[in-house]
């Protein structure tokens, strides 16, 4: 197993680690977040249905991003995110980073979506 195989190993595991806790209702969706080398993708997700209620990244043609794996870029997904999320009247979430670290850009988003106006 070389070394990027165990990374990804490592992350799946956090990721079920935090998937144990970490449940979207009705009343309080998910606001999952995907972290790539050149993206970065957020969902709200109904987990009692399966439906994906919003859905934002740096590929979005809504986000507006010069470069798009950066934390400035994670800001503005962050941003719109929020935004669809109260267009929607959700204003409640909890936040699943995924099973990535919390900083940098998923650090970025989650205080932009904050400063939007939800609440993780």
């Amino acid at each position: 197993m070389n070394v990027s195989q165990k990374r990804r190993v490592s992350r799946l595991k956090r990721q079920a680690r935090v998937r144990k806790k970490v449940r979207g209702t009705t009343e309080c969706p998910r606001l999952s977040v995907f972290r790539s080398a050149k993206h970065i993708y957020a969902q709200i997700i109904e987990d009692t249905s399966g439906k994906v209620l919003a859905a934002a990244s740096t590929l979005s043609k809504d986000v507006e991003t010069a470069n798009s794996g950066n934390v400035e870029a994670a800001k503005a997904v962050g941003t719109a995110i929020a935004k669809k999320a109260l267009d929607r009247n959700i204003t409640n979430v909890v936040f699943d980073r995924n099973g990535f670290l919390y900083q940098g850009r998923v650090q970025s988003l989650a205080d932009a979506a904050r400063e939007a106006g939800l609440k993780l």
